[in-house]
């Protein structure tokens, strides 16, 4: 069964310290959209039609040169929201968002979510607070682009989607949008995890869910000299 708007919303920690009077005219406003897997959300240049909030499946955000060559700048999955960039500032999107598996998202469209910036404050500031995490994530990806070889780029990314409580990284299904990410063939990504495997830093459990062994060397590889 599909979540509600309710569930998304509620489940997304960017409206965790939203007010109760500024989520339920986020309730009021929002809309379940779903996606199959493929399916083109937006593309780099069109309108925004407002800010997406992802329930279920994986969403990445990606720019095409002229050449039709694609770079990968993020992938988006439960809890996290993308569009809220262009929706803030009211300019076409800046990149394109495709669903990489079946995909339900809350959409809070462009005019009334900017009507509710205009007059809450509170909300004002949670949208100031997420620019500067994608400001934050275009400097990380610089730097791993520019400063970080193969091994430091998977390193930093599998401690970045460890979790706290038990250091499980479950990784998507197509592992090659997450090589896009990094710059690198899905041949080379794959040789990484090997090699991470060998020198017992970490441990595959199934084909997509793996287990940080040993944090230190992670966090070696990934440290900028």
């Amino acid at each position: 069964m599909s979540p509600s708007a309710v569930e998304i919303l509620e489940n997304c920690p960017f409206f965790a310290d939203v007010n109760e009077t500024a989520f339920r005219r986020l309730f009021a406003i929002s809309r379940v959209v779903k996606f199959r897997s493929g399916q083109t959300i937006f593309r780099q240049n069109e309108l925004c039609p407002g800010m997406y909030v992802v329930g279920t499946g994986l969403v990445r955000i990606f720019k095409r040169t002229p050449q039709g060559r694609e770079r990968v700048l993020h992938l988006v999955g439960p809890g996290e929201t993308f569009a809220e960039v262009a929706a803030i500032g009211n300019f076409p999107c800046p990149a394109c968002a495709e669903a990489v598996s079946p995909t339900t998202c809350v959409l809070l469209p462009l005019e009334p979510l900017q009507k509710l910036i205009a007059e809450d404050h509170e909300l004002c500031r949670q949208l100031l607070l997420s620019l500067c995490l994608w400001v934050r994530r275009l400097v990380d990806l610089v730097e791993d682009l520019t400063l970080r070889d193969a091994a430091g780029r998977v390193a930093r990314l599998l401690l970045e989607k460890s979790h706290r409580d038990h250091q499980k990284v479950r990784l998507p299904t197509l592992k090659r949008h997450l090589a896009a990410q990094l710059d690198l063939t899905s041949e080379t990504f794959s040789r990484v995890l090997r090699r991470l495997e060998l020198v017992g830093a970490i441990k595959h459990l199934s084909r997509n869910e793996l287990e940080i062994i040993n944090m230190k060397k992670l966090e070696e590889l990934a440290q900028l000299e």
